[in-house]
C-alpha cells in the first residue's frame, strides 16, 4: 500500500509571514512617521538686559579722533624726555650741593666777606631794587660770599623786621634765584640774625 500523502492544513501565519516582502530602515521610517505632524519652527529668543534705574543713562561713547598717521604714532611710542623737578627752595643754611664744611663754616663766621650792603632804613621797593643791583654786580664780578645787613625789626613790638622777612623770598624769586648757591644767618660779629650769609654760584666769566 503506498504512503498516503501528509494533509495536516498548513500554519497562516507563518505562509503570510514569508509572502511579506522585507522592508529596509527608510521605509520602515517613513511610514511610521507618515502620520506626525512637524512642529512650527520657534524663533530664537534673545534676552535683553533690564537697565538698572540706578545706574542713571548710559554714558554715550566718544566719537572717534581722526586717523592718525604711521609717523604720528611712532611719535607717541617713542620715550619722552623727562619733566625737570621743580627747583628746591632755598632756606637758612640749606641749599643742594651745599657741603656740611661750608655749612658750618657759614654758621660760625668763618667767610671771607667780599662784599655788603646794608639794606636797613629803606622802604621795601627801595630794598628790591638795591639787592638786585647789588647782588647782580656781585655775581658779575665773580665774588663768592657777600653780607646782607635787614635789620632785626623793632623790640617794642616784638615782631620781625618787614626787610628780614622779606629778603628770604626775593632770594627765591626771580631775578635773583639763578644767582644764589645758598644763605644763611650771619655770625654775630657781623650781625647775628639782623643779616644774611648770601654765597652766590660761581661765575668763571666774573672780573673785577
Amino acid at each position: 500500500m503506498g504512503k498516503m500523502a501528509d494533509k495536516r492544513p498548513k500554519d497562516p501565519g507563518a505562509s503570510a509571514t514569508a509572502a511579506a516582502a522585507p522592508e529596509d530602515d527608510a521605509a520602515l521610517w517613513a511610514r511610521i512617521t507618515r502620520d506626525v505632524t512637524p512642529l512650527a519652527r520657534r524663533e530664537a529668543r534673545i534676552d535683553h538686559p533690564v537697565p538698572d534705574p540706578a545706574a542713571g543713562p548710559p554714558a554715550k561713547a566718544k566719537p572717534a579722533g581722526p586717523k592718525r598717521s604711521y609717523v604720528q604714532t611712532m611719535f607717541d611710542a617713542a620715550p619722552q624726555p623727562d619733566t625737570p623737578a621743580a627747583a628746591r627752595e632755598l632756606s637758612h643754611g640749606a641749599a643742594p650741593g651745599l657741603d656740611r664744611r661750608t655749612q658750618t663754616n657759614m654758621r660760625r663766621g668763618k667767610v671771607a666777606v667780599e662784599g655788603r650792603i646794608d639794606l636797613h632804613g629803606m622802604t621795601q621797593t627801595e630794598a628790591h631794587r638795591e639787592l638786585i643791583g647789588f647782588l647782580t654786580r656781585a655775581y658779575g664780578q665773580g665774588k663768592r660770599c657777600v653780607l646782607v645787613i635787614t635789620g632785626k625789626g623793632t623790640r617794642e613790638s616784638g615782631e620781625i623786621g618787614v626787610l628780614r622777612r622779606a629778603v628770604p623770598g626775593w632770594l627765591n624769586a626771580p631775578p635773583l634765584k639763578g644767582l644764589i648757591h645758598a644763605f644763611d644767618h650771619a655770625a654775630r660779629s657781623h650781625g647775628g640774625e639782623g643779616a644774611l650769609y648770601i654765597l652766590l654760584k660761581r661765575n668763571k666769566g666774573g672780573s673785577e
